[in-house]
C-alpha cells in the first residue's frame, strides 16, 4: 500500500482502537503528533515504532520542534531557543550564528530521531517584518540573506542527523498582521515586491531542500485563491520558476485561514488539484473521517514516491548511544551558551553595533 495524502493526529498518548483504523486507510500518509502525544521519551519511542508497524512502507511521523514557543516535546528533550535568538547571535558574529543554527538543528533532529519520529516541520523561513505575532521570534531575520544563511544551516543539521528540512510557511507569513490558524490573512503586494521573501527558498532549493510548507494566505494581486490552494503559487512559481522537486505540505486544513473555501472536502480537493502532495488535518477528528469516506482519488504514483523519501535515515542512535555521543555533548554545551544573554559591541562612540 502505497502512502496516501492525507496527515492525521492521534488522540492520547498511545494508539486507540480507532487510531488504529485510522491508520490503516489508504488515503493516510502520516501521522502528525503533538505535545497531548508526549510523555517522556520512551513512550514516545513505543508510539512511533506502532504507527510505523501499522503500514509498509511506514507511514510518516512528524512533529513541529522548531524551538522556542513551538516545541511540542519538552521534558526529556533539549529545550531549544527561538530562530530569533540564533538570529541576534548572527547579528554580533554571522560566523558564530551559522554555526550555532547547524549545531541546533542537528540536535533536534538527532534527539527526534532518537525516537523514531521522521519529520520536524522546519526551519520556518519567514522574514521578521515586526508585525505578525503568530511568526514574531520565530523567524530567524529579518533581512532575505539572514534568513537564507541561518535557514540553510539549519537544514544541513538536520541533514547530517538524517532527517528532511521542511521549509515554512511558503511563499512568506512575516509581512502580514493576521494568524491564518484563526483568520484569513492577505498579503497584497503584487509578484515582483515579493522577491525577499523567495530568496530563501531560492538558495534552500539549491541546496536539495527536501519540502515546502504552503501559506494560507491570500495575494490577491496574484492569485485570487491562498497559497495553499493555488495551482499559480503552487506549480506555476514554486516548481517552476525555483525548480522545487520535493514534497509540498499544505499548511493544516483545519485552520480558519482556509475555512473560506469550502467544506474540508471541498478544501482538500482544491489543494490536491494545485499540486499538495499531502494535507495535514489537525485537532478535528469528524473532519478526518469525513474526509476518508468522502475523498475519492485516483492513485498518485509521483506524489507517492516524493513522500517515502522523507523517511528518517535508518540506522540512527538510540536515547543512551546519542547521550554518549561527543556531538550530542559539545551541541548541548553550545546550547546552555545560547540560552544566556548575547554580549553586546560598541562602536567607537560608544553605540551598540
Amino acid at each position: 500500500m502505497s502512502l496516501g495524502p492525507l496527515m492525521i493526529d492521534l488522540e492520547g498518548t498511545s494508539l486507540t482502537p480507532e487510531d488504529q483504523k485510522l491508520l490503516h486507510h489508504p488515503l493516510v500518509g502520516g501521522v502528525i503528533l503533538f505535545a497531548r502525544n508526549y510523555r517522556d521519551p520512551p513512550q514516545l519511542a513505543a508510539l512511533v515504532a506502532a504507527i510505523h508497524a501499522a503500514r509498509s512502507p511506514p507511514l510518516i511521523v512528524a512533529v513541529d520542534q522548531e524551538g522556542g514557543r513551538v516545541q511540542r516535546f519538552r521534558e526529556g528533550f533539549s529545550l531549544l531557543p527561538p530562530a530569533r535568538r540564533i538570529g541576534r547571535e548572527y547579528d554580533l558574529d554571522p560566523k558564530a550564528g551559522i554555526q550555532l543554527s547547524r549545531t541546533l538543528g542537528w540536535l533536534m533532529a538527532a534527539e527526534l530521531r532518537a525516537c523514531g519520529v521522521d519529520i520536524s516541520f522546519a526551519p520556518c523561513v519567514d522574514l521578521e517584518y515586526g508585525v505578525n505575532e503568530a511568526i514574531g521570534d520565530r523567524a530567524f531575520h529579518g533581512t532575505p540573506e539572514g534568513v537564507s544563511q541561518l535557514a540553510l544551516a539549519w537544514m544541513t543539521g538536520m541533514r547530517e542527523a538524517g532527517m528532511a528540512a521542511t521549509a515554512k510557511h511558503f511563499p512568506g507569513h512575516g509581512a502580514v498582521v493576521a494568524d491564518s490558524h484563526l483568520v484569513l490573512p492577505v498579503d497584497r503586494r503584487p509578484l515582483v515586491d515579493l522577491d525577499s521573501e523567495l530568496t530563501p527558498y531560492r538558495r534552500l532549493i539549491a541546496n536539495g531542500l527536501p519540502a515546502v510548507m504552503v501559506a494560507h494566505i491570500q495575494f490577491p494581486a496574484v492569485d485570487p485563491n491562498p497559497a495553499s490552494l493555488s495551482r499559480y503559487w503552487i506549480r506555476d512559481v514554486l516548481r517552476g520558476e525555483l525548480g522545487f522537486q520535493g514534497v509540498v505540505f499544505a499548511d493544516d486544513l483545519s485552520m480558519k485561514g482556509a475555512a473560506a473555501f469550502g467544506d474540508i472536502v471541498s478544501r482538500a480537493r482544491q489543494a490536491l488539484a494545485a499540486g499538495c502532495d499531502m494535507l495535514p488535518v489537525c485537532n478535528h477528528r469528524p473532519s478526518v473521517i469525513e474526509l476518508l469516506d468522502k475523498l475519492h482519488l485516483e492513485p498518485q504514483p509521483a506524489s507517492a514516491l516524493r513522500l517515502v523519501r522523507l523517511h528518517g535515515r535508518s540506522g540512527a542512535p538510540d536515547r543512551a548511544a546519542l547521550a554518549a555521543l561527543p556531538e550530542w555533548q559539545r551541541a548541548r554545551e553550545r546550547l546552555a551558551q545560547a540560552a544566556q544573554a548575547p554580549a553586546l559591541k560598541l562602536d567607537g562612540e560608544g553605540r551598540l553595533s
